[in-house]
């Protein structure tokens, strides 16, 4: 009888633990600020879909982290969402022409901007606006084109079926 409640204190504590552990990391991992000396500049683009992609996520160019999200709106009269990214200071070289689009963190990870540089001699400055972008991949548009895909290759495979070599012989 002692050996199950010691059971079930370690089991309760493992869980406690593992839960401290969770709460950690998701601390660390969001809004995180951005600071260098407190400059920064801020821009936009306009997508036709975000996805899950959140007020402080990451923006970044080739894997680093140059900015985050300042906010997300939904513009009425062009039906878009506008997100505002505050980029720091020390990254003022980005091409105008340079596209913005809404990538994925991992299998099961959350969303961020991701900006490929452009190479125009032009570079963004505070207000500007990026009109390159992707939209974000929403994974349940995927499964829907690829089921109707194989709906409609199913449905061509027996039409061709029909009208294969045995259609051409005469029926006796």
């Amino acid at each position: 009888m002692r050996s199950t409640r010691t059971t079930e204190m370690s089991t309760g504590l493992f869980a406690l633990l593992g839960f401290a552990a969770l709460f950690f990391l998701v601390t660390q991992i969001t809004n995180r600020e951005l600071s260098v000396n407190g400059k920064s500049y801020e821009v936009e683009a306009r997508f036709e879909n975000i996805g899950s992609l959140k007020q402080g996520a990451a923006v970044s160019m080739a894997g680093v982290t140059i900015g985050r999200v300042q906010s997300i709106v939904f513009d009425q009269s062009v039906y878009k969402a506008v997100v505002r990214m505050k980029i720091n200071a020390a990254y003022d070289r980005i091409p105008k022409d340079s596209d913005a689009s809404i990538m994925t963190a991992g299998l099961l990870g959350g969303q961020y901007v991701g900006i490929t540089a452009g190479g125009g001699e032009e570079y963004l400055k505070n207000g500007d606006r990026i009109e390159f972008v992707q939209d974000a991949l929403v994974l349940e548009n995927l499964i829907n084109q690829l089921a109707a895909s194989f709906g409609n290759k199913g449905g061509d495979a027996s039409k061709s079926e029909s009208d294969g070599p045995e259609s051409d012989k005469p029926k006796e």
